[in-house]
């Protein structure tokens, strides 16, 4: 039996900072999804809703808030939160859902409308949660963490704020031929360098926004499609959403501490690096069969690190392959060529299924501008707090 499900239709609503409310982004982003499927809202049989957990009460349930704005007509419902990965974990629900035969057709939908300036937790005293006590405690937004990892990176490997900045400058590039990207105009060298510093040593621009925004896919078991008339259709070939292995030797957010290493070897990988692993064990591919990779760019420091971790380059190498333009559309291995968080910005639910959508798009062979000739195979990864990770690899 094939555990491969078809995407037929994808869609999103352009990122940006709309001030509307996130119900309206993922409702428009469901019904373009539909709409490239083919698929009237009557035939879904399960809706799938990425939360948000900044959105008010709805956003606890996007599942249903999503069904009931779309029309309740019976679809069995699922909400699911894994932050950043939120995404990931909702097409892995659908995928597990047609594969165990409870539906045909799921509708996967993440929005949110994000707040301005650095994400913080919700509101009261926790004492106990790690997430809670590193801004309490240690002030350390988001920037703070990613500016240690660009710090890991120069003292280890000989990275330089000039190597960071060359990720913008790529990804900017890409995003400016993105319709639905938030910035869409090329950035300089010059210009990261020039913008003020807000976690040294990355500047304004190595770091992504938070941006309002939406993305669905609609997925359908492989009879379906065919009976669909999709004879061929991208394909979810894997999801991967592994949690890390004990002990850890690097922060992961939000943990303020490592694991202990004095009782046992640290794991032969790090956590990033056993996500893409788990994926490609399930798909069946190797890295050396990728046409393309979305990955998670949180800052430019991080995308260096996903390089390494997905298999593109041995450690310590990420930098040399974006010197080289490797990463860049038109290179060996285009990374993020829908732009990336640098072009979009955090929309938290939604950003694992636009990773999705871009690949879907390439392997069609419909990104326009962006196309990369002849892609056939692309993985996607992200990783959200808490030990939340995700992978999904597609094919064609």
């Amino acid at each position: 039996m094939t555990r491969d499900v078809a995407v037929l239709g994808a869609g999103m609503h352009p990122w940006g900072k709309w001030g509307r409310s996130f119900v309206e982004y993922g409702t428009a982003a469901a019904r373009a999804a539909l709409g490239d499927a083919g698929i009237g809202w009557q035939e879904v049989q399960s809706v799938v809703g990425a939360d948000t957990v900044r959105g008010g009460y709805p956003g606890y349930v996007s599942g249903a808030t999503f069904a009931q704005a779309l029309g309740w007509q019976g679809a069995r419902v699922t909400s699911v939160y894994a932050a950043c990965a939120s995404g990931a974990q909702a097409i892995n629900t659908a995928r597990a859902q047609i594969l165990a035969g409870m539906a045909d057709v799921v509708l996967v939908v993440g929005a949110d409308a994000a707040p301005k300036g650095f994400f913080a937790p919700a509101g009261g005293d926790r004492p106990d949660d790690p997430d809670w006590l590193r801004f309490r405690v240690l002030g350390a937004t988001n920037p703070a963490y990613f500016a240690l990892y660009a710090r890991r990176r120069m003292a280890l490997y000989g990275d330089t704020p000039e190597d960071f900045a060359l990720v913008k400058v790529k990804n900017a590039a890409a995003g400016a031929l993105n319709a639905n990207a938030r910035y869409r105009a090329p950035v300089t060298a010059e210009q990261v360098a020039a913008s003020a510093v807000v976690a040294d040593p990355l500047r304004l621009l190595d770091i992504c926004a938070t941006s309002d925004g939406a993305a669905a896919v609609v997925l359908s078991s492989m009879g379906f499609a065919r009976r669909h008339g999709a004879a061929d259709p991208v394909r979810i070939r894997a999801v991967s959403t592994v949690t890390p292995t004990y002990p850890k030797a690097v922060l992961d957010l939000p943990d303020i501490a490592t694991d202990s290493a004095i009782a046992a070897e640290p794991a032969p990988e790090t956590f990033r690096a056993s996500i893409a692993r788990a994926a490609y064990e399930e798909a069946g591919i190797g890295p050396d069969e990728l046409s393309l990779a979305e990955v998670y760019d949180l800052s430019t420091a991080l995308e260096l690190e996903w390089y390494e971790d997905i298999g593109l380059c041995a450690a310590g190498e990420g930098a040399k392959l974006v010197r080289e333009g490797a990463t860049a559309l038109g290179g060996r291995i285009p990374v993020n060529p829908s732009g990336g968080l640098a072009s979009f910005g955090e929309a938290v639910p939604a950003q694992a299924i636009a990773q999705v959508c871009e690949l879907t798009w390439q392997l069609r062979g419909t990104a326009a501008e962006r196309q990369i000739p002849g892609a056939r195979a692309g993985i996607t990864v992200n990783q959200g707090l808490f030990g939340h990770g995700s992978a999904v690899v597609a094919i064609r």
